[in-house]
């Protein structure tokens, strides 16, 4: 019987793929109970960028509709400098998938850490927060 196991895709990134679109520094109050930071802090930052990002491409207010392929790869700690880069994936009639970076830059280090990423999904909508499509003007600029 061979054991199947689910894994990130390996980190082989060495540097961001994307546009940033938000930087913040980890602090004590972003914490976990052990200490580092907690996933649903950086995971907010991630979807923070990605709204800019979308709001940007789509032209429109936006909302989140979907996260999916999570990839916590290794852990944020207080002080880190975290970067999130956002690069356009697909283009729907009303909707844009976005993926997220998430890189650090640790205390005394020069080297940026890709630490997580994900595909996230943006509907763009109207003043009554109805569905609309991307780009008013029928032109998507990134």
């Amino acid at each position: 019987m061979t054991e199947t196991h689910v894994h990130a895709p390996a980190d082989t990134e060495t540097e961001p793929r994307g546009e940033l679109c938000i930087r913040t520094l980890a602090m004590p109050a972003d914490t976990n109970a052990n200490g580092d930071i907690f996933g649903g802090w950086l995971l907010s930052q991630m979807d923070i960028g990605g709204g800019v990002a979308a709001s940007k491409i789509a032209k429109s207010r936006t909302v989140t509709v979907a996260i999916e392929a999570m990839n916590f790869r290794k852990a944020v700690y207080v002080g880190d400098l975290v970067s999130v880069y956002a690069n356009l994936v697909r283009v729907g009639r009303t909707s844009l998938t976005i993926h997220l970076e998430a890189w650090v830059v640790r205390r005394k280090e020069l080297q940026q850490i890709l630490v997580t990423d994900g595909n996230f999904t943006y509907v763009s909508i109207d003043d009554n927060g109805r569905p609309q499509p991307v780009g008013a003007d029928g032109v998507i600029k990134t």
